[in-house]
């Protein structure tokens, strides 16, 4: 069976469905997908906007939903009130979308969504990895089709890409919050300031880039192939960074390894 054929299958035992929804593609072609095989009522796309969401996935999430039909609630995001999430645990990722899945499920008992499932993005490749808030979508049975039908990320891509989707290849995109090292506290303006930094950065070419807050210290992550660039634009760097917070910023030479922050807690 085909993997589209085995998503269609699985959407007919789940006819009515919430969407959780981040602007990524995994969750993107989730939600194209139960818009396709369910009809736009009966799966609306759930988007929780937080100061933790990049301004650009929520404009991408717009838009993808505008371009395909696709209904879209716009919730605000609580975990930022939560203070187990501001001081930022290893199982941080947990009180988030604990607090993402209890306003699904608030909508679902107050809002005429009886008999809906929330569902995810969450594809097979993110079981490999630490990813606390797999423990909260089993704790709201919160639903993983990609997962279910046993769908690697490698092959998202390349149905979202068959489907004409434009998101097919957009870089990784986590939330604002893993740019924090475990203990460094979260706050509304910290991230704020990384967000402003990784804007400036795309402005330069920059597409995959990460901002790592290390206290007042900036250090930056892009893919290995443009290191020796970013090293050469250092200069205008440290001057912006400094301008919006940073005493300093320096280059990961390493590179961009997605879940970098997570070697010392797998």
């Amino acid at each position: 069976m085909s993997s589209i054929a085995a998503l269609e299958y699985w959407f007919e035992k789940t006819p009515k469905v919430l969407v959780a929804l981040s602007g990524g593609v995994d969750s993107c072609l989730v939600a194209f997908l139960s818009r396709r095989f369910l009809g736009k009522a009966f799966a609306p796309a759930v988007i929780s906007v937080s100061a933790s969401l990049k301004n650009s996935d929520l404009l991408t999430a717009r838009k993808f939903c505008n371009k395909y039909d696709i209904r879209l609630v716009e919730i605000p995001g609580q975990e930022i009130n939560d203070e187990k999430y501001l001081s930022n645990p290893v199982n941080r990722c947990f009180y988030c979308k604990s607090s993402l899945y209890a306003s699904l499920q608030g909508m679902i008992t107050a809002d005429n969504y009886s008999g809906y499932t929330i569902i995810n993005g969450n594809n097979l490749s993110d079981t490999g990895d630490y990813r606390p808030g797999i423990k909260a979508a089993r704790d709201y049975r919160a639903r993983s089709p990609l997962i279910e039908c046993e769908i690697e990320k490698e092959e998202v891509r390349r149905l979202a890409k068959s489907l004409d989707l434009f998101v097919w290849d957009k870089p990784a995109s986590p939330c604002l919050s893993s740019r924090f090292p475990y203990g460094e506290r979260i706050s509304t303006a910290k991230l704020g300031q990384v967000e402003q930094a990784e804007d400036y950065l795309i402005s330069l070419g920059y597409y995959d880039s990460r901002v790592r807050y290390y206290g007042d210290m900036a250090r930056i992550e892009v893919p290995f192939n443009q290191v020796s660039r970013l090293k050469s634009d250092m200069p205008g760097l440290n001057k912006y960074f400094s301008e919006i917070g940073f005493s300093a910023c320096e280059v990961d030479e390493e590179g961009l390894v997605s879940g970098k922050l997570n070697r010392n807690v797998i």
